[in-house]
């Protein structure tokens, strides 16, 4: 399956990418797309044929919990209303706690690295299969950015890769900014991770920016790509010929210019490094498979792996709860303030605390623009103090929710007038059901008499 070269499609910029050149297909978030109708700029797209990939960003496939039905559920109906060839998700957990550990849902509303251990891998290896057994398409995963890493772990990230795949047959994402990303912030070497996976399973690519900041290298997606970052786009290259590479973009937009001239800078470092006779000394001295020597996957598989794809041992007992144990002491660390679990450095975990808690505050302000317009420049501190004593138990919805009850419990704001603003926002969005249009109309009334 070939895909070519392709942009991440987001609401903000849809008219851009309708209108930008050579654009072979669009990568969408899942979670932001309805299961029964899309918006009109991606029927558009695919009424010129371009290929659209659901990508989704909720499953939490590298938790300690089974995949929950309703969210494959939901992942399913996307790729069928999209007719997509395949579906994209994350080697992550974003969750942890509840009836595992008889302790209270936490969610990262982030993608949380697995520790690549047998342990985690026999977890992450069992949701693969549910999941795939669920779904209409196939499945593929990607390698995620980490600021932290697990202590004691047993493999490299291009050995847990190639266990996946061999054990499952799933596809993979290669984010080759994340393989930056963990470059700078966890000194894992790029190259040694492309020889040790097998890059004959890789479905696409992508390719996003960054921006580094005391030491430490944050995948935005909101910045430029950078030379860094497109060195191992070329390091892959030099090994096989992905059958797509994608341009992730996801805040900050650029003018559409400028996205162009960053998709030319992707299709201008594909071109030089297939040119590059480094691949049969790359194979050779890795045995992976190389550009020109593509095999399919069921072919690299053994007889043996394929016996244990078709016919999976059950994961030893007492795996899952292990897992969720640790996953649930980390989550509670970086989310709720409690003691950093052995092995991990304090210091790095303070730095993934304060970015979950600034990602929340960033997303929580787009789900519900009203929030910052009422609390003006007051609202990143009160949510920043909100979030340090308040884990997220739901979605960002229900965080805005909760963030506008917290405030209003403390006696906020201390304007009156922003106080009743904020009052009648909460009531309207926290009923058991929608307030009624004459309910809204007076509410609309009060506001802005309110206002003046």
């Amino acid at each position: 399956m070939e895909l070519g070269i392709g942009i991440g499609w987001r609401p903000e910029i849809a008219d851009e990418v309708e209108a930008l050149a050579g654009i072979d297909w669009v990568e969408a978030v899942a979670e932001n797309l309805c299961a029964d109708h899309l918006p009109d700029s991606l029927l558009r797209l695919r009424e010129r044929g371009v290929t659209v990939v659901p990508h989704g960003v909720a499953l939490g496939l590298g938790g300690a919990d089974r995949p929950d039905p309703g969210r494959l559920a939901s992942l399913a109906a996307r790729a069928e209303l999209l007719g997509t060839p395949l579906v994209t998700e994350h080697i992550a957990f974003v969750r942890a706690g509840g009836p595992l550990t008889a302790s209270p849902r936490l969610e990262a509303g982030h993608l949380l690295p697995v520790p690549r251990t047998w342990d985690a891998l026999d977890v992450l290896c069992e949701n693969v299969r549910i999941a795939q057994d669920s779904l209409p398409v196939p499945l593929a995963l990607e390698n995620i950015a980490a600021l932290i890493t697990w202590p004691d772990e047993e493999l490299t990230e291009g050995q847990f890769l190639a266990e996946l795949v061999e054990r499952t047959g799933v596809r993979l994402l290669i984010d080759v900014a994340n393989l930056h990303t963990n470059h700078v912030n966890l000194g894992q070497d790029p190259a040694k991770a492309l020889d040790e996976l097998p890059v004959e399973a890789i479905a696409y690519v992508h390719v996003a920016g960054g921006v580094e900041r005391n030491g430490v290298w944050h995948d935005t997606h909101a910045h430029p790509v950078t030379a860094p970052v497109l060195e191992v786009l070329a390091e892959l290259r030099s090994r096989v010929d992905p059958p797509g590479v994608l341009l992730e973009r996801d805040d900050a937009f650029p003018p559409a210019g400028e996205l162009a001239g960053e998709l030319d800078a992707i299709r201008a470092t594909l071109r030089r490094a297939a040119t590059v006779p480094a691949t049969a000394a790359a194979g050779e001295r890795t045995g992976v498979a190389v550009a020109g020597e593509r095999t399919d996957v069921a072919e690299a598989v053994s007889a043996e792996a394929r016996e244990l794809t078709s016919t999976p041992a059950p994961v030893p007992a007492g795996t899952r709860d292990r897992t969720a144990v640790a996953q649930t002491a980390l989550l509670s660390a970086l989310v709720a303030g409690t003691p950093a679990p052995e092995g991990f450095d304090p210091r790095r975990l303070r730095v993934q605390s304060r970015a979950l808690a600034a990602k929340r505050a960033d997303v929580v302000a787009k789900v519900a623009p009203e929030l910052p317009e009422i609390l003006g420049d007051g609202y990143r501190a009160a949510f920043l103090a909100y979030a340090g004593s308040r884990p997220m138990s739901g979605g960002y919805r229900r965080d805005a929710l909760d963030f506008a009850e917290h405030v209003l419990i403390a006696g906020g704001p201390a304007d009156p007038a922003a106080r009743r603003r904020l009052t009648y926002w909460w009531q309207d969005r926290s009923g058991a059901r929608p307030p009624r249009r004459a309910t809204r109309l007076v509410r609309a009334a009060r506001a802005a008499l309110v206002g003046k």
